[in-house]
């Protein structure tokens, strides 16, 4: 998905809580992402290889190397190159300073669940997208869940906002000046007129 058809789904859900749910998980991803730790992972019969295009484009577009992920793979076919060759062992190996990254819209199953337990208590930290799977959620350090509901946006649209929200740059806080917003004042103090004389 393009960044006009990100911008006209964003437009589309303005009225709704999805755009600041979506913001602040990709900020939390973006934030926990480390260069070559981003462990993304899927249920048995979902890998998330689109959404795992989409955060190596962002990492590109907005200089981010850190949100390129290595796609964890329950099954790896004969003959899969380097990079799309990484078995679920790899989260055993998951320690302090990488991030498991679990997609599921469906049940994370057993096996999966005991791994990213295992990789949560070695140190690494753990995001959730979901389909509400609670066993998964309780295990997440931040859980973005998407249940269906008429109201809520498919599990695959919140997957694009999601992804867009990790490559944009964190928005200031409400009130809160920028280092521009200061130095600008700065410049404007040292550049203004002395006040007359008697003042």
């Amino acid at each position: 998905m393009d960044a006009v058809r990100v911008t006209m789904l964003r437009e589309l859900l303005a009225d709704t809580p999805w755009l600041a749910r979506t913001r602040g998980f990709g900020g939390a991803l973006r934030g926990a992402a480390r260069p070559g730790g981003l462990l993304l992972v899927g249920t048995e019969l979902d890998e998330p290889w689109h959404l795992a295009a989409h955060l190596t484009d962002e990492a590109a577009y907005a200089d981010l190397p850190e949100l390129a992920p290595v796609l964890v793979r329950h099954r790896v076919p004969p003959g899969a190159p380097p990079h799309l060759a990484v078995p679920l062992s790899r989260l055993e190996q998951a320690r302090r300073g990488e991030t498991v990254f679990v997609v599921a819209p469906d049940t994370a199953g057993e096996g999966l669940l005991e791994r990213v337990h295992d990789a949560r208590r070695t140190g690494a930290t753990v995001l959730a997208l979901e389909a509400d799977d609670p066993e998964l959620r309780g295990l997440a350090h931040e859980a973005l869940t998407v249940r269906r509901e008429p109201t809520a946006p498919s599990f695959e649209l919140v997957q694009h906002l999601v992804s867009a929200a990790a490559g944009e740059p964190p928005r200031p806080r409400r009130g809160a000046r920028t280092l521009r917003d200061r130095l600008g004042r700065l410049v404007d103090h040292l550049s203004a007129p002395p006040p007359p004389i008697g003042w």
